[in-house]
């Protein structure tokens, strides 16, 4: 799932691409994608893209309509979704079916994007909507970690408003906002904190490390992704993971400290998680949940 720094790089890509151009064609693909019917999507046809902006993991294209009112195409590409830039567009008419293709949006110069989806679990969601806060799940968005609001104090507000796992306080979107699995992996490891840590027992120089590593880790990851192009972004969000997605491999330490452990997982439902036993929890093993339901 592409998460606050490949969501920002795609809305730099797209903004430096659309902006100015006028918008010829907006088709469906998948239904079960758009969740909005008012507007229609096809009101967008005729207006003007005049930014491209990220809120949390949502990309919003904004355009001036040819009835001077401003709408929004805001999507949220879930776990399989993704961005896929054309400079020319196919001119093959958009079909329901079982194509990955959800959405296109063609460009007066031909150019123009596909929202896609892999797999048979659809999550994509695409809303079009007079304001942003009109989404439910923008509305309810926590702070942005790269803002002037997200400081060492609101930090410590929101671990001592709650006591729950750390990990679980870093993918809350309604608390943090932009931040999911893979990051979250991240920013614990240059911590040097398990994830299994009670945001309650976490004291004033415990939250300024976890806040510098917040900063440190999606600001460095931004610098990464920004310039590139919609479809290397994937990649390199995997190239750049030193602890996350790298199951049973050496671990590479953080800021060239050498570390030299085996990376290991706790496993869930529907997800896992990745951490260093010597750098994050003591050289102690975290029970892997999904094996301790096999043992028993």
């Amino acid at each position: 799932m592409p998460e606050l720094p490949e969501v920002e790089a795609l809305a730099q890509f797209l903004r430096g691409r659309a902006d100015g151009r006028a918008v010829t064609e907006v088709s469906i693909g998948a239904i079960s994608a758009l969740k909005t019917f008012r507007p229609p999507p096809d009101a967008l046809v005729g207006g003007t893209v005049v930014d491209v902006q990220r809120h949390g993991k949502w990309l919003d294209l904004m355009v001036a309509t040819s009835t001077g009112e401003p709408l929004h195409l805001i999507w949220h590409l879930s776990r399989a979704g993704w961005v896929r830039w054309s400079e020319q567009l196919s001119t093959n008419p958009v079909r329901p079916g079982k194509s990955p293709l959800a959405l296109r949006v063609r460009l007066d110069d031909g150019s123009g994007f596909d929202l896609t989806e892999a797999g048979t679990r659809k999550r994509l969601a695409v809303h079009v909507v007079e304001d942003p806060t009109n989404v439910p799940q923008i509305a309810t968005l926590g702070v942005e970690p790269l803002s002037d609001e997200f400081t060492e104090d609101r930090l410590a507000e929101l671990l001592a408003s709650r006591n729950q796992q750390v990990k679980g306080l870093l993918r809350d979107q309604g608390t943090i906002a932009g931040i999911g699995n893979a990051y979250s992996d991240e920013i614990l490891l240059a911590a040097r904190m398990s994830p299994f840590a009670m945001t309650k027992s976490f004291d004033a120089e415990r939250t300024r490390v976890l806040w510098e590593a917040i900063r440190e880790v999606l600001t460095g990851a931004v610098e990464s992704a920004s310039g590139k192009p919609a479809i290397e972004l994937k990649d390199a969000k995997r190239r750049g993971m030193k602890v996350h997605g790298r199951t049973g491999q050496p671990c590479p330490g953080w800021d060239d400290v050498p570390c030299g452990d085996t990376v290991h997982e706790v496993s869930f439902a529907d997800s896992s998680l990745q951490y260093c036993p010597t750098c994050q929890t003591g050289g102690k093993p975290l029970a892997d949940r999904r094996m301790s339901r096999l043992l028993r």
